[in-house]
C-alpha cells in the first residue's frame, strides 16, 4: 500500500511541471545581477506570481538564484564560483524550480554557469633545483613539475615557456586525461668553467583573455668533470745556478693552472721526459 501511495505522488508531481526555461550566465556575477525575466520567458502573469506566493525551490542544494516577485525576474542571490561548484565538470549548472500555490504549479529552471578566466596557472613550488654534471650528454631529460589551472576550456592551462634556451628546451607529452607532462631536455653541452650556476624561468600560460600566467624558477648547479688539462703560465722556464750552489737552492719557479674544480683542478708537479742524471741532480716540489 505504501508503494502505491508514493508512486501516485510522484506522478502528480511530474504532471504539475508546466514549463521549463534555461539561462546561461558567467560565474562571479555580483549579488543582485539579473539572470533572466522569468515572467516573460515562461509567459506568466506578474499578478499570478504575487498571489501564488511564488518562490524558488532547490531541494537540498544551495540557493544561488532568487526570485523577485515584484519584477518577475531572477537575480543572483549569492556569488557563484564555478570551480567551487563543479570543479572540472562541464557543463556546470544549477537546477531549481519556481513553485506557485493555489493551484500548485512547478516550473523547472536550469542556469548554466560558464567559466571566466579568474584563475592563473600556478606551480606548487616557487623553485626547483637540479644538480647536473657538465659531462651530461645532449638529449638528457629532466622531468619538471606541472602547473595547475582551475579554469576549464580555453581558459585553462595551454602551454609552457622556458627562458633562456641556451642549453635546454621543453617537450610536452599529452596524457589520456588531457593534462600535459613537461620535460626539460639538454640540447647543448654544459660547461662549468663558463657557467657553474644556471637560472631558468618556466612560465605556464593559459588561453584566456586577458591571458594569465604563473612562473617557477629552475636553479641548476653544474658539477665539474675533468675536462681541462693543467696549463703552464709560459712554455719554457729558464734558470741559472752556480756549480757550487748548496743543496736546496731554488733554481726557478714554475706555475700552472687548471680550470676544473675541486680534486679535478688540483695540480701536482713532477720532472719527466729527461735523462736520469738530470732527475738525480734536480727535483721539483710537487705542490
Amino acid at each position: 500500500m505504501r508503494r502505491q501511495v508514493l508512486l501516485f505522488i510522484s506522478i502528480v508531481c511530474l504532471r504539475s511541471v508546466f514549463g521549463q526555461v534555461s539561462y546561461s550566465i558567467p560565474e562571479e556575477m555580483t549579488k543582485g545581477s539579473l539572470v533572466g525575466n522569468i515572467v516573460q520567458d515562461l509567459g506568466l502573469d506578474l499578478k499570478r506570481l504575487k498571489l501564488g506566493n511564488a518562490h524558488v525551490y532547490s531541494g537540498d542544494s544551495r540557493e544561488y538564484i532568487e526570485l523577485n516577485s515584484e519584477r518577475g525576474v531572477l537575480l543572483i542571490k549569492e556569488r557563484i564560483d564555478r570551480e567551487a561548484l563543479c570543479g572540472d565538470t562541464t557543463p556546470c549548472a544549477v537546477h531549481f524550480q519556481i513553485v506557485l500555490e493555489n493551484p500548485m504549479e512547478f516550473y523547472s529552471v536550469t542556469v548554466e554557469i560558464t567559466d571566466i578566466n579568474d584563475n592563473a596557472p600556478t606551480f606548487e613550488k616557487n623553485e626547483i633545483r637540479f644538480i647536473i654534471s657538465e659531462s651530461a650528454v645532449v638529449g638528457a631529460k629532466f622531468d619538471l613539475e606541472r602547473a595547475v589551472d582551475s579554469d576549464v576550456g580555453t581558459d585553462s592551462l595551454q602551454s609552457y615557456i622556458l627562458k633562456p634556451t641556451d642549453n635546454f628546451l621543453l617537450k610536452l607529452h599529452s596524457q589520456a586525461d588531457g593534462t600535459k607532462n613537461v620535460e626539460m631536455i639538454l640540447q647543448k653541452p654544459l660547461d662549468r668553467e663558463k657557467n657553474e650556476f644556471i637560472s631558468l624561468v618556466l612560465t605556464a600560460v593559459d588561453g584566456g583573455g586577458p591571458q594569465m600566467s604563473g612562473t617557477m624558477q629552475i636553479l641548476i648547479t653544474v658539477l665539474d668533470a675533468n675536462d681541462n688539462a693543467p696549463v703552464f703560465t709560459q712554455p719554457i722556464y729558464k734558470g741559472t745556478v752556480a756549480e757550487n750552489s748548496a743543496k736546496g737552492t731554488i733554481v726557478t719557479t714554475v706555475s700552472a693552472s687548471d680550470a676544473d674544480h675541486g680534486l679535478n683542478g688540483k695540480i701536482t708537479y713532477s720532472i719527466t721526459n729527461t735523462l736520469d742524471d738530470v732527475r738525480h741532480i734536480f727535483e721539483v716540489n710537487e705542490e
